[in-house]
């Protein structure tokens, strides 16, 4: 992987800054849109999470920056985000895994499905650390690259929830 590794305060402060624009879209999202909004939300990850994340370790070889984003954050549904983005929970990433494998990136060793959006665009983190997303909705064709790393993801997603306000 390129750069540096993510760091959980890191993701924390990301978390307090998207907590706080949601809260403002929120707000402002019925007298702008005429109808109100979904359940737009970044969960903070639990015990349980935390130790969800060890079996998905014992499950494949996760990225660390996976690891270090579900050891904050459980996950985020943000349905008003521009067409949706979604991290989805550690479990479904685990059943998502074992239904269906690793997601088939050229040049990764393993890609593991994390997030999508609301047009069914997947979302997976390599090996590399970098984040790759589905051209079409659907596991199994190609996949580019959509962020040199996870903190990039997070935020290009941070940029987005902004942009909504």
């Amino acid at each position: 992987m390129t750069g540096e590794r993510l760091d959980a305060e890191w993701v924390r402060s990301w978390w307090m800054q998207a907590d706080a624009a949601l809260a403002e879209l929120t707000q402002a999202f019925l007298p702008t849109h005429g109808f109100p909004p979904g359940r737009n939300e970044v969960i903070l990850a639990t015990n349980d999470s935390h130790q969800a994340t060890d079996a998905l370790v014992d499950l494949t070889p996760i990225p660390s920056d996976l690891t270090t984003l579900y050891w904050v954050i459980g996950e985020a549904s943000l349905p008003d985000v521009d067409s949706g983005y979604f991290i989805h929970s550690l479990t479904t990433a685990m059943e998502h895994f074992r239904e269906y494998g690793p997601a088939p990136v050229d040049g990764e060793s393993i890609a593991l499905v994390f997030a999508s959006d609301g047009g069914g665009h997947l979302f997976a983190i390599g090996d590399s650390g970098q984040v790759w997303k589905s051209t079409t909705a659907s596991w199994y064709d190609d996949h580019e690259v959509a962020a040199a790393s996870l903190q990039e993801f997070l935020e290009q997603l941070g940029r987005r929830i902004a942009d909504q306000l």
